[in-house]
């Protein structure tokens, strides 16, 4: 390998990582009236995917935040429409969160979305041999063990 190739797959990686974040800064509509973000949508995702009983504390764990984050992102979605939260009659100190008809709306548009802007990449995968499967996982772990590090 030669230093323009190191370099070459350096930037190539920087590039990814630059539209990855761009990506995520990008409200989208996803089937209502409302822009939303990567974290309203990861949200309201969360709340349909595990059949909107999660509690903000589950909702926390399975989005790996602070209850803090969660809360105020569900004032934020509530306040536009999207969710509900609602005290669990069984448990008063704890809240019940789910999906509007608006919300759900929202959820199945990023599921087709998911489903229709991964560019061939489900095709892909599965036209790969475990070697090739093998050394992929390799390198995006070392890549995520990097990122880790340049984190601390």
């Amino acid at each position: 390998m030669t230093e323009t190739d190191i370099h070459t797959i350096h930037k190539k990686f920087f590039n990814i990582v630059k539209l990855t974040v761009e990506l995520e800064k990008t409200p989208r509509h996803f089937g209502t009236d409302e822009l939303l973000t990567s974290t309203e949508i990861r949200l309201i995702e969360a709340i349909g995917d595990n059949g909107e009983t999660d509690s903000v504390t589950e909702l926390a764990n399975l989005l790996g935040v602070t209850k803090g984050a969660v809360s105020q992102n569900l004032k934020k979605t509530e306040k536009r429409g999207l969710t509900t939260k609602d005290e669990d009659p069984e448990n008063l100190s704890r809240s019940i969160v789910g999906l509007t008809s608006k919300g759900k709306t929202a959820y199945y548009a990023h599921k087709h979305w998911h489903e229709t802007m991964d560019g061939g990449f489900k095709y892909y995968f599965t036209e790969m041999n475990q070697a090739q499967l093998d050394f992929l996982h390799e390198v995006l772990s070392k890549i995520e063990t990097f990122l880790k590090s340049a984190m601390q």
